[in-house]
């Protein structure tokens, strides 16, 4: 059955059962759905794919004007589609914020995958051995659920003594367009992630700008082998199968230490300060008594994964993590009914892809479908 049928029907005390319902249409949520079709599960009646967008792209229509294909923190193929086969992928200079959702779209019609949106999963509880999906549209009843929410829409903002006082302008990296907005004001990059650490750079080509972070960075000079990239990848898994919260898989790998970041070390742009202790009404304060003044706070201090609508199920464990299991951990230990994609060491392009796949065919083997 084709998505805008199941539209048609709205009413809020009326669940649209299907077997499977995977939440978010990112690169995790595509993967997944790919897979399950493959599998000869039903588009629309067998699953369906709960969007909150207004259209394709998932986080990547919401990203800066100057992240383009030339300096974008990789693009991994989904299954079945290159993205050379939907965008110039020669043209580096392309905004990643239009070629990535116009991949994505064409993927989403090529594969007649059934994408429901917008629609905005309120909450999902447990009844009767079903999954009860609550939405801002029509409900739904499953028996499994592949969760592929991301992290974009819960920005990680540290809120430090002083936050209300500060008279300037806080934002964080989700609310950032260009650097135009920034010229002749001062401003405070906080962050030591490869966003932060970009966006520093093209601020400070405009403007004066201070760059704090919590932890000294750790540039990696050496190369970054494809093993010691599965070496990454299993540290942070091992968190997730023991139930702890993921660490990225930056804060295991250091960053690469980029042509661009050497030029920025050499014109004195990552002269990094230790993190301050407070926020005053026209800057902050560091713990010795030293002030800074500054128009502008730009917190690039990454996003937490969005799972505030799996509340009611109860999978948050006294560690503050999710323990999961499965061949490429994605699996709720808790209830192997529910997967977890884009989460932990699936947490990134390649990862989602690989996640996807094997959340789709372990949750069938569940399921028996």
């Amino acid at each position: 059955m084709e998505a805008h049928k199941i539209l048609k029907n709205t009413r809020p005390d009326f669940f649209y059962k299907v077997d499977i319902v995977v939440i978010g249409a990112g690169q995790a949520g595509l993967s997944a759905a790919y897979y399950l079709k493959k599998a000869g599960i039903e588009p629309g009646k067998g699953f369906v794919v709960l969007d909150d967008e207004f259209a394709a792209g998932g986080a990547w229509q919401h990203r800066w004007d100057s992240l383009t294909l030339d300096n974008v923190n990789g693009i991994n193929d989904l299954p079945g589609m290159g993205f050379s086969d939907a965008v110039d992928t020669t043209d580096t200079t392309l905004q990643a914020n239009t070629a990535i959702p116009k991949y994505y779209e064409l993927y989403e019609k090529k594969f007649e995958l059934p994408i429901i949106r917008p629609i905005r999963v309120s909450e999902v509880t447990a009844r009767n051995g079903r999954f009860m999906i609550h939405t801002n549209g029509i409900q739904f009843s499953a028996r499994g659920l592949i969760n592929a929410t991301g992290t974009w829409k819960t920005p990680n903002c540290p809120k430090y003594p002083g936050w209300e006082k500060f008279k300037g302008r806080q934002l964080h990296t989700g609310e950032y367009i260009n650097a135009d907005e920034f010229v002749g004001k001062h401003v405070i990059v906080v962050g030591g992630g490869i966003s932060a650490i970009q966006l520093l750079g093209e601020i400070s080509q405009v403007t004066r700008t201070t760059w704090v972070t919590r932890k000294p960075v750790d540039f990696r000079k050496d190369e970054f082998t494809p093993d010691a990239g599965r070496a990454a990848v299993a540290l942070v898994e091992k968190r997730v199968r023991e139930g702890l919260p993921p660490n990225s898989v930056v804060s295991v790998t250091g960053l690469p230490l980029t042509p661009a970041i050497e030029k920025m070390l050499r014109d004195g742009v990552l002269d990094r300060k230790p993190m301050f202790k407070e926020i005053t009404e026209t800057g902050v304060r560091w713990e010795d008594g030293t002030t800074l003044d500054a128009a502008v706070i730009f917190w690039n201090t990454g996003f937490k994964h969005s799972l505030d609508h799996l509340a009611p199920l109860g999978l948050i464990n006294d560690k503050g993590g999710i323990e999961l299991s499965g061949r490429l951990a994605t699996q709720v230990t808790k209830d192997p009914r529910i997967h977890l994609t884009g989460y932990g060491p699936s947490a990134s392009t390649i990862g989602a892809n690989r996640a996807g796949g094997a959340a789709a065919r372990e949750l069938i083997a569940y399921l028996k479908l």
